[in-house]
């Protein structure tokens, strides 16, 4: 080990150094961090869901920079047409297709994956970034959960949908966005909703993210070629919610939160770095592969990735995208 991974893997188990804006700003000089080469986004599309603020934006301004064709995908048909008028502004040409959706909405994203499909010849890239906490318990439209409706079952449904575009696309890879916070949550798969506690807003937004990153692995298990699947976290990043999610952490932590362009540099890393092209079934944070699991008691087996699997697929209503054994 050099002497520069000692220091990276030191400054890992201090949590705060790794997390806060201190993170990149001692990485970046260890490992001389390099932007990726101008243009090389140059005649591949990226999609980005949650494309208007935080971490989606900035996403969205960097990998537009380096000329990648963004699908905007959100909510907002009026914040997601305010930012495409503004990408067309900053770089002349319109390459900023926008697709209205609603991820706690399964038809919704069905819909949207539909229109990606009539629409685009290639997908070179799936940034699932939309996310949400809800402040008392939700129900979507589907029954489920809006935290996990938001950030597990819809996202499933929409790279689900996008699959045939995705593999027809060479070198192509999903990125999924994640949070260190789902390192201290376990998840219960005989409740995943956490029906039977009191509900808590945080808490659900950490288990949906553990359930994220493990269905990640399962994608990149289930599909071990062609597309590749990885998911990363920002470390704690600016956002606009997070003062009103979060206000006692965000009255200590601001001063040392992350931007959001620094939260988001591991994902433009990931899409347009040619050194992170192949990397599968692995997080990320600071252009550095790291542990899924902190704690013992959070881990999920293999068994269990694949049963927490079948629960999605089935709240999904859809049927199984990769059974297990395809390859």
């Amino acid at each position: 080990m050099d002497i520069r991974t000692l220091l990276d893997d030191l400054l890992e188990v201090t949590v705060v150094g790794s997390f806060t804006r201190v993170g990149p700003a001692v990485r970046s000089r260890l490992f001389d961090w390099a932007p990726p080469p101008p243009d090389i986004m140059h005649g591949r599309t990226v999609a980005v869901t949650g494309p208007t603020s935080g971490l989606g934006l900035a996403t969205t301004r960097a990998l537009a920079a380096l000329g990648a064709r963004v699908i905007l995908a959100g909510r907002s048909e009026e914040r997601l047409t305010r930012l495409r008028d503004e990408l067309v502004a900053a770089h002349g040409e319109d390459r900023f297709p926008t697709v209205v959706v609603d991820m706690t909405s399964l038809a919704s994203v069905r819909a949207a994956a539909e229109r990606v499909l009539a629409t685009e010849t290639r997908l070179d890239v799936l940034i699932d970034n939309a996310g949400g906490m809800f402040p008392e318990r939700t129900t979507s439209a589907d029954g489920i959960e809006a935290t996990l409706a938001t950030m597990v079952v819809g996202p499933f449904v929409l790279v689900a949908g996008l699959m045939p575009l995705l593999e027809r696309s060479p070198g192509s890879r999903v990125i999924s966005v994640t949070s260190g916070g789902m390192y201290a949550q376990r998840l219960d798969l005989d409740d995943l909703t956490g029906a039977t506690e009191p509900y808590d807003g945080t808490r659900a937004y950490a288990r949906a993210k553990r359930a994220q990153v493990a269905l990640t692995r399962e994608w990149a298990r289930r599909h071990p070629g062609g597309v590749t699947f990885d998911a990363m976290h920002p470390g704690w990043a600016e956002s606009p919610g997070l003062a009103s999610w979060s206000p006692g952490f965000y009255r200590v932590m601001g001063p040392l939160l992350r931007s959001p362009a620094e939260g988001a540099d591991t994902i433009v890393w990931l899409a347009a770095d040619p050194s992170a092209a192949g990397r599968n079934g692995e997080l990320f944070l600071d252009r550095r592969a790291r542990p899924f699991d902190r704690v013992r008691a959070t881990r999920l087996s293999a068994a269990q990735r694949r049963r927490l699997w079948g629960l999605v697929v089935e709240s999904a209503g859809i049927a199984d995208p990769l059974p297990d054994g395809r390859s």
